[in-house]
């Protein structure tokens, strides 16, 4: 299969070469486009590579109707349409850690710049003054920095504070305790703990409905006097009018900007008659290193993305363990023993599913969410329309068609790796389980009541039969006239001369009559064909 990638915004050329070094692949690279442009083209890509520069809109969204992947090479998704990106089951995949380091460094670099003026030092050397006695500076060491959002950056920024003999506090109500203790910073409870405690602090938050105006004239009036704000994550989170009002007042002694509400910061603007902010172009990523790393990163989970279905970069999918590769197994065994389960329940007339709900042994625990989205898109393969069905939109599908989603406990499950799927469906409940082993493909072990032992692939054909002698042979010998090669016939039943259940793993699609002269076998009470997908 070919996939055809359009990759814009300067990504940087070893990560185009990562793509283009996979022979599926078929790569456009095109300046940043405008707008219609865009739409004019997205139709024709399965994924797209970029930087902040091109929007994704829903409008693009919605144009790209081949799209799989948006990759983003940086840290920032808010210029991408993530609600309408996840309805449509595109994957959005970034970049973290890439640009970790050069943010980090630059914060050092801005904030030493302006308490010691080196802007206007060199402002003033280039014009032939020597200002020695008007630019006397202050120190890093002594004070307090606040680190508001204990992520990749700003651990960064604590790991390397240290060296400035800084003292430090961080806020951040989503990372663990235990985190604060291992980076060395002291733990505030609260945002306002934090403000009244710090003489300068700095944002690495994202810019959501939470931290929108976050830094705002009440936050600002709990700092100390004279401290300094530093807004190197995202514009928004800063009160521009409050920030402005601050320095204004002297209340605070500077501030540091690389982000803005509206960018690029063009004309004229309050902030450029402020000597006392130090205003950057956005410049956090902005070093060789960091733009070869972002592009590296991104275009590889992209690959990854495209060839493999590895979806555990994207940014809009239920949380999962970070070994994908090592989980996926199970996966492939939910969808499968789901899709085997609406089959069946199909062919009783119970078409319209009503719940799905799935349990895991205790080593796929940490993935349980991303089972139960293998076992619903296994449960809604060819039900619902369209074809980008996945685990990133499935929720949504199934929420919007009344689909009942759970994830059940208790019990000892006969396998650490044990996957058990039920589907309800018509006031019927039916449960397909297996099994999938670190070191084994993954088997169906249970359908039902009875006990199987079957590799869920190609296609299967499950039978219900009285447990007479020549069943199975008649069975084998009607596939065979059929030209259906069988690659594994498992025979199971509940108790001599009752019921039996039957699963055959088959070459191929069967043609639609074999259906019909398997039920015209006395013994057979029923038959189902699925045929499993990928």
């Amino acid at each position: 299969m070919t996939y055809r990638l359009l990759v814009t915004d300067e990504i940087d050329p070893e990560g185009i070469e990562l793509l283009r070094a996979v022979p599926e692949f078929q790569i456009d690279v095109v300046p940043t486009l405008p707008v219609p442009e865009l739409l004019g083209r997205i139709g024709d890509y399965d994924a797209i590579v970029g930087r902040s520069a091109t929007k994704i809109s829903e409008q693009v969204l919605r144009a790209g109707t081949k799209l799989r992947v948006v990759g983003r090479a940086g840290v920032g998704i808010d210029n991408i349409a993530m609600d309408v990106a996840t309805e449509l089951g595109v994957a959005v995949i970034n970049a973290p850690g890439g640009n970790t380091i050069a943010v980090a460094e630059l914060f050092f670099g801005a904030v030493i710049g302006l308490l010691r003026h080196i802007p206007a030092a060199n402002h003033s050397m280039h014009e032939g003054r020597w200002d020695r006695s008007a630019l006397m500076g202050a120190e890093l060491r002594g004070r307090t920095l606040g680190i508001i959002g204990l992520g990749r950056i700003g651990t960064a920024i604590a790991l390397r504070a240290r060296a400035f003999g800084l003292t430090l506090i961080a806020y951040d109500p989503y990372i663990a305790d235990e985190r604060f203790t291992a980076v060395g910073v002291t733990q505030a409870h609260s945002l306002d703990i934090l403000l009244a405690a710090s003489d300068i602090i700095t944002v690495h938050t994202p810019l959501n409905d939470e931290t929108r105006g976050l830094i705002d004239a009440n936050a600002i009036a709990k700092l100390r006097q004279g401290a300094i704000v530093c807004n190197l994550a995202r514009g928004g989170i800063v009160d521009d009018a409050a920030l402005r009002a601050a320095c204004e007042s002297r209340q605070l002694a500077g501030a540091v900007l690389d982000v803005y509400n509206s960018e690029p910061l063009t004309g004229e603007h309050p902030y450029r008659a402020r000597s006392e902010m130090l205003l950057m172009p956005h410049l956090g990523a902005s070093t060789v290193e960091a733009q070869r790393d972002v592009a590296i990163d991104v275009c590889a989970a992209v690959r990854d993305a495209l060839i493999e279905g590895e979806l555990s970069r994207s940014v809009n999918i239920a949380a999962g363990p970070d070994d994908w590769r090592a989980v996926r197994p199970a996966l492939d065994l939910a969808r499968h023993a789901a899709a085997v389960a609406r089959a069946r329940l199909s062919d009783d007339g119970h078409r319209a599913i009503e719940g799905v709900t799935v349990k895991v042994g205790p080593d796929l625990a940490p993935a349980a969410g991303l089972v139960l989205a293998a076992a619903a898109a296994g449960a809604l393969e060819g039900v619902v329309a369209g074809d980008r069905l996945n685990f990133i939109n499935v929720r949504n599908v199934a929420a919007a068609r009344g689909v009942e989603l759970a994830i059940t406990q208790g019990g000892d499950a006969p396998h650490p790796r044990a996957v058990e799927v039920r589907l309800r469906a018509g006031g019927t409940e039916l449960r397909v389980g297996g099994v999938a082993a670190a070191d084994a493909p993954p088997r169906i072990t249970r359908i039902g009541a009875f006990h199987v032992d079957v590799a869920p692939r190609g296609t299967l054909i499950v039978i219900g039969n009285a447990d007479v002698p020549g069943v199975v042979g008649r069975v084998g010998t009607l596939l065979g006239d059929a030209g259906v090669n069988i690659a594994e016939y498992h025979q199971a039943r509940l108790a001599a001369g009752g019921d039996a259940l039957a699963v055959i793993s088959v070459d191929g699609v069967p043609d639609a009559t074999v259906r019909v002269r398997l039920l015209a076998i006395p013994e057979v009470k029923w038959a189902t064909i699925v045929h499993l997908q990928g």
